[in-house]
């Protein structure tokens, strides 16, 4: 069972642990020969929505002790259930006899359950040979187990970390690496052990850099610094609807790390946005920052809040609102915000103009404002075409290029409609589109007045649906994503995680070479495993999406020289700077032996160069 898994799963896993010599209650029924054991309590436990089916093969420990049998005889009274409640003191010396048991809610009654065959009952929860038994007996039955294959992998399991299990927390299996890299992630498990995105982000980190670990074992420590953010910031955004009834949200700020320079990073707007996806945002955008040519900090934050189905005033009322909360702790020489899914010009210049009411200064506007009164003509196409850009430049290595390539590209927001532009410059075929629905394809390939068309029924809030109602060769299929489409070339625009393991399986069988990350952290980790046999060339939004960290750059350089940028001049820049990335992360990648054709090369080089560029700078300013 892969790692990713096992933490899935462990999420849902609470286990209990009793400290040696405590005395614990139980209820015993009589049995599961009895009809009505099924519906009886066993232990007094805190009720739980898991289930025993949910545990596979995680690491699992649990809480035993060891029950006096009832010697009445249980025919006399098969249709009444009794109960006997026993008081008993662990013994040392019969714990290790306990490893294969654990507690857990069966259908609302909390039962002990055997970790390896996950049922409960007599056998299971007490001495199959008689009532106390003695050690001897005890360890037959334990035995017994031992002859399962699943236990020994059950043991196996527990055996791959020799942490104490914190009481009432998930347990996570950590990944097989090294013993040094794999001591990051587990402390990091043990710090924030429900937080999957940030985990998972971490977890590809450390794998990437497990090498430069090995070479120095310094960086152990200057890993574990960077993986605690410097600042986080949570907050009540109150606001009013149109109706004058009163929400509340909740808003997120996490300024990660700021030894590179003051921070950069989005503003999320979605309903699914928490600390763990604020955290693993703003993690991803440092090591960005980092690879960028531009050395910056790296921050994320957002709400949980709809923009959806939202009027301009309200969602004017959210963002002033947030900014009320957000305008102390931003600031030119400390943290500018930029778009990120859900805020786009509207929302950031409602923002503004609240930090600029409340601060008192024009200095240091956001990035991704309108040019009419800020920022540089060719913002909001920045991260759209650099992801071409990237692509171009792999290809080109390859001596290839873009033109006549049929690609595939999730998502319809601001970057995918921007990949779509520049792949038709390119003379590339974009054949797909998608929304949280399902997904458009157009056999014929899009064309300047399709995408027109696409961002008019977008503006309007339409579903994508209605394009192949003009269109006949279009086809829209609802709750399907289009990586079974025929492709070379594909780009992940749309979210976190969309692709998974079926989805990179219908990916390689369609014939794709290159996966483009427009989205962070598009793809789970069974997925890369699949591409990484498959030899599918990845290029990581760490290095791919570098170009929105680049115009931001640019707009501020922008305001300072009071210069306007040509698009022919803007794109010249971005062009060069996303070689420049290319060229750092190939380089980081065949320093520490990986081969330039290796589908690992692109991703573990660019965390590799990232992380260096931080070490260096953490290492000079001391431990702070």
């Amino acid at each position: 069972m892969d790692d990713m898994t096992l933490i899935q799963q462990s999420q849902r896993h609470h286990l209990v642990v009793r400290e040696l010599g405590e005395e614990i209650d139980l209820e015993i029924g009589p049995g599961e020969d009895d009809p009505s054991f099924g519906n009886g309590a066993l232990i007094g436990a805190p009720m739980r929505e898991s289930s025993a089916e949910e545990h596979g093969e995680s690491k699992q420990m649990g809480m035993v002790s060891q029950i006096r049998n009832d010697s009445q005889d249980m025919s006399k009274n098969q249709q009444v259930k009794r109960k006997k409640k026993v008081v008993k003191r662990w013994r040392e010396e019969w714990a290790d006899t306990y490893k294969w048991a654990y507690v857990d809610v069966k259908e609302g009654t909390p039962r002990i359950f055997c970790s390896v065959c996950r049922e409960y009952g007599r056998k299971h929860r007490r001495n199959p040979y008689g009532n106390e038994g003695s050690r001897n007996m005890q360890m037959s039955a334990l035995e017994e187990h031992n002859n399962s294959l699943l236990h020994k992998e059950a043991l196996r399991l527990q055996m791959a970390s020799k942490d104490k299990i914190v009481v009432d927390k998930p347990i996570y299996v950590k990944v097989a690496m090294s013993k040094t890299a794999g001591s990051i992630l587990e402390a990091t498990l043990k710090r924030d052990p429900h937080e999957v995105e940030f985990i998972q982000a971490v977890q590809e980190a450390v794998q990437a850099l497990e090498r430069v670990i090995a070479k120095n074992s310094r960086y152990v420590n200057i890993m574990e610094r960077l993986l605690e953010p410097e600042r986080m910031i949570i907050f009540r955004v109150s606001w009013v609807d149109d109706r004058g009834e009163t929400h509340v949200n909740r808003g997120f700020r996490v300024q990660f790390n700021q030894s590179m320079g003051p921070c950069r990073g989005g503003i999320r707007f979605h309903p699914s946005m928490n600390l763990s996806i604020a955290k693993f945002l703003g993690f991803e955008q440092t090591l960005k920052n980092a690879l960028s040519p531009y050395k910056l900090g790296g921050a994320a934050g957002g709400s949980d809040f709809d923009p959806k189905g939202k009027s301009d005033n309200e969602i004017m009322r959210f963002c002033q609102s947030f900014m009320s909360e957000m305008y102390r702790y931003l600031g030119p020489d400390k943290d500018l915000p930029s778009e990120e899914m859900g805020v786009g010009t509207r929302e950031m210049g409602y923002l503004f103009g609240q930090y600029r009411r409340l601060a008192g200064h024009f200095q240091g506007s956001f990035t991704g404002p309108r040019i009419f009164w800020s920022g540089s003509s060719l913002r909001p196409e920045a991260t759209g075409y650099g992801l071409v850009f990237f692509a171009q430049i792999m290809l080109a290595d390859m001596n290839k290029e873009l033109k006549g390539l049929r690609c595939v590209v999730s998502g319809s927001g601001k970057i995918a409609m921007h990949v779509l532009e520049k792949l038709i410059a390119y003379g590339a075929l974009p054949i797909s589109v998608s929304d949280s629905r399902g997904y458009l394809v157009d056999e014929d390939g899009f064309d300047y007045m399709k995408i027109s068309f696409l961002r008019d029924i977008k503006a309007q809030q339409r579903s994508l649906r209605d394009y192949s109602k003009t269109y006949a060769r279009s086809k829209y299929y609802d709750e399907a994503k289009p990586w079974s489409e025929r492709c070379d070339v594909a780009f992940a625009c749309a979210s976190h995680n969309e692709i998974d393991q079926s989805d990179a399986i219908n990916l390689v069988n369609s014939g794709c070479r290159i996966l483009v990350e427009g989205s962070n952290m598009p793809c789970t980790p069974e997925a890369v495993q699949i591409f990484r046999k498959a030899s599918v060339l990845i290029a990581p939004a760490m290095a791919a999406g570098a170009g929105g960290v680049v115009a931001g750059e640019l707009e501020l350089n922008h305001e300072c020289s009071l210069m306007h940028w040509s698009p022919e001049d803007f794109e010249s820049k971005l062009q060069e700077a996303m070689k420049q990335t290319y060229q750092r992360a190939i380089k980081a990648a065949t320093d520490f032996g990986y081969q330039k054709e290796s589908p690992e090369a692109l991703v573990h080089g660019a965390v590799i160069s990232a992380f260096l560029t931080i070490a260096q700078a953490m290492t000079d300013q001391g431990s702070i």
